[in-house]
């Protein structure tokens, strides 16, 4: 299914978009992968949800992305003897093991591992920020703490602990099982929750066994830190200003977001930015005139994808939302003003054969009449290099793997296109040209780039580069091999 702009746009299911013809759609609308909250929901819901999505995509004819998103270590607080408290500014307000119900001077953290990393003069939130403690005292099983921002605390609100990297394993018992429910299902992304350092993305990694590529969350203060090394063990990234614009001043955020987007960029490795994009759209039919700004600002950064959650998953107006999504990213990739800043901000290290023909085919679109660039690729990397270069005319990936197509499908500008193994370069050039046709990017009198590496089938081999003819009788007379 062509779409008519570069950035993918993630859709989040759930109550509100789970029959078959909302999912079906959302992506007609313009949602290209689908993401699948396993906080929320049994395995057999998921199952379903997982099922349908391939069912549309049978029926559209259209690779579709599935991202599995795992909920995490998640830190609450325990029960209070009356549902809620009032914390007062001032006050001393103790949390500790005991499991008995709290009251107005403490109540249950039931994570012995935050005691052992707290230090006396850490951060504390409490319900999303809303309640702000600072350590006083601690020890191996409480933790006296003053209140800085009091509030209204309720049954297991959740904690962050920004300035502390906790002894904490990044999947928990929770989301080992998930991990293997969801690989065993075959979806195409997993997003890791809460990811503090390399390690929690190894440790993914090795239970996955490359069934899935792996997505890390960066929502930590740790892992805006560690970056570099998180960046490097993970398959993409997605920013989630969710629980980071909780542990860090919300003024923060937007440049992190925009350093990290081109981090992602330089390294040809996928990023989503999340969360509240759209967030009146639960249950507003109209966003707000901020909301398409934000949605716009990450479009003109050069984010791979923009994501959904609440909007489409529990909304009143999914489709319009995603919907609202598209408009914008048309919109603004339409404007001669993104062209300039998304070309200024190209610095890719070149350093492999596939990196310099990759950047010759974009040279040659752009100095030519060229109307598409075809790339044939295997493990999607070829993809995922001429994306990098964010051309101004489409990129078809040609391949012979619907998993390389589904998981290209987060990509920036990436179409996908499922052809059969090939073993003569003329019959990829032939390929890319009816593809090319098929798709509508270009008719019989225009010409097209097409690389692949020879020899075929052999993924991180990219290694040739022709300009080719859409007419078929043209290639035949010009390549005889």
């Amino acid at each position: 299914m062509r779409r008519h702009r570069n950035v993918k746009i993630v859709a989040t299911l759930g109550p509100a978009s789970e029959d078959h013809a909302t999912i079906r759609a959302l992506h007609e609308a313009g949602a290209d992968v689908f993401r699948l909250n396993m906080s929320h929901g049994s395995h057999e819901s998921i199952r379903e949800k997982h099922r349908i999505i391939r069912e549309v995509e049978a029926e559209l004819e259209s690779p579709i992305g599935i991202l599995a998103d795992l909920q995490g270590p998640k830190l609450r607080v325990g029960s209070f003897a009356n549902g809620e408290e009032e914390l007062q500014e001032g006050a001393i307000f103790r949390l500790d093991l005991d499991s008995a119900a709290g009251d107005a001077r403490r109540v249950c953290l039931p994570h012995p591992e935050i005691f052992e990393a707290l230090e006396p003069g850490a951060t504390l939130l409490v319900n999303d920020g809303k309640i702000r403690l600072t350590v006083r005292d601690c020890g191996a099983e409480f933790a006296d703490c003053e209140v800085v921002t009091g509030g209204t605390v309720s049954d297991r609100k959740g904690v962050n602990v920004p300035d502390v990297v906790l002894p904490l394993a990044a999947l928990s018992d929770k989301d080992r099982g998930d991990l293997e429910f969801a690989c065993t299902l075959g979806v195409d992304w997993l997003a890791l929750s809460f990811v503090q350092r390399a390690r929690d993305v190894e440790e993914a990694r090795a239970l996955c066994d490359g069934r899935a590529a792996i997505l890390s969350k960066i929502e930590k203060p740790a892992a805006v830190d560690a970056f570099e090394e998180i960046l490097e063990a993970s398959d993409g990234i997605m920013v989630a200003r969710g629980d980071l614009g909780v542990e860090l001043p919300v003024q923060n955020v937007p440049p992190i977001q925009k350093r990290l987007v081109r981090k992602c960029r330089s390294v040809a490795k996928p990023v989503i930015v999340a969360t509240q994009m759209l967030e009146s759209m639960i249950e507003s039919p109209m966003p707000t005139r901020a909301e398409v700004s934000d949605v716009a600002t990450a479009i003109y950064e050069g984010a791979d994808a923009i994501m959904l959650s609440a909007e489409s998953a529990a909304g009143e107006y999914p489709v319009e939302a995603v919907r609202t999504m598209d408009n914008v990213a048309v919109e603004v990739e339409n404007d001669p003003t993104y062209t300039e800043i998304i070309e200024a901000s190209r610095r890719a290290q070149r350093t492999t054969v596939a990196d310099g023909i990759v950047a010759a085919a974009r040279e040659i679109a752009e100095t030519t009449d060229i109307k598409v660039i075809c790339c044939y690729t295997q493990s999607g990397t070829t993809a995922l290099l001429t994306a990098r270069e964010r051309p101004r005319v489409p990129i078809i990936a040609m391949t012979s793997l619907r998993g390389t197509a589904r998981r290209l499908a987060l990509s920036w500008g990436v179409n996908c296109v499922m052809t059969g193994e090939l073993e003569r370069f003329k019959m990829a050039v032939i390929n890319a040209a009816r593809a090319a046709r098929a798709q509508g990017y270009a008719d019989e009198m225009d010409q097209i780039v097409v690389t692949a590496g020879v020899p075929f089938n052999v993924p991180g081999t990219t290694n040739i580069l022709r300009v080719a003819p859409c007419q078929e009788s043209l290639i035949y007379s010009t390549d005889p091999g």
